[in-house]
């Protein structure tokens, strides 16, 4: 397990190259931090490397567009050419492609915020957001990562997932209603399971409720969809709109989508 939550991929018996991974390690700290530079003794100690050998990494990753520094040159962050790479992997995967128009469609039915998450690790990484007109509150953002025991797009795909997989925890708390415990989350994924859909009150976002719903064209699903609400504006009624839209939506995605067999498969 990554420090920034997502499992290490197998590598067929190759061994690792060090300074890859040392250069992957360094990128993925960085995104972490988000709007908080670090400054270069801190990333020394957190990847446990000479400072020298970090000084030359950082320069060499500022010169090819991966790493910004401010004017002093004593911070550092997440360079532009992580973000033309990542659009890059949104504009090339042909399920993206699919579901956008169908987000842009759930939205302006339920006038709420629609995402779409895909499982990495022990996270779910939001790959679309058509945010809501109705309040000013922005949830999530594209290339966002959240822990998937505490949202709606997490548990939905978790209960498609054998329980066994789950880990022991204790689970990290974002609210006071988040699943801290092994049993807790297991409740929920059977109840998620006999209804169809994942629901979120406040687990992830104090003063937010989700709605989950798992893309069914992969086996286990990999990919979902959720609307995130104000818990001021849901009412029972608009709850019900909400789910029935969203399976809707659900079934339609699910019937246009690439299958397995028109498109690569991709190892993540």
């Amino acid at each position: 397990m990554s420090e920034t939550g997502g499992e290490r991929p197998e590598t067929g018996g190759v061994r690792e190259v060090k300074s890859a991974a040392r250069t992957v390690e360094l990128l993925e700290l960085l995104a972490a931090r988000g709007d908080r530079p670090a400054r270069l003794q801190e990333l020394a100690d957190a990847l446990e490397v000479p400072r020298s050998s970090m000084y030359a990494l950082l320069q060499t990753l500022i010169s090819r567009g991966w790493v910004r520094t401010d004017a002093t040159g004593s911070l550092y962050g997440i360079g532009i050419h992580a973000l033309l790479t990542g659009t890059s992997y949104l504009d090339s995967d042909p399920r993206v492609r699919v579901v956008r128009p169908y987000l842009d469609e759930a939205s302006q039915a339920l006038g709420e915020t629609i995402h779409l998450g895909r499982l990495d690790g022990r996270d779910v990484a939001y790959l679309a957001t058509r945010e809501s007109h109705e309040y000013l509150r922005t949830i999530s953002r594209v290339g966002r990562r959240l822990p998937a025991h505490v949202g709606a797009l997490g548990k939905a795909l978790l209960a498609e997932w054998p329980d066994e997989r789950l880990p022991e925890g204790p689970y990290e708390a974002l609210t006071p209603n988040s699943h801290t415990t092994r049993d807790s989350l297991l409740t929920d994924l059977a109840e998620v399971r006999a209804r169809g859909y994942s629901v979120d009150r406040e687990e992830g976002v104090l003063g937010i409720v989700g709605f989950g719903f798992c893309l069914r064209y992969d086996s286990p699903a990999q990919d979902a969809i959720s609307c995130s609400v104000p818990v001021a504006r849901l009412t029972p009624e608009h709850e019900q709109q909400i789910i029935a839209v969203m399976r809707e939506i659900r079934g339609r995605i699910e019937a246009t989508a690439p299958g397995a067999g028109g498109a690569p498969h991709w190892r993540q």
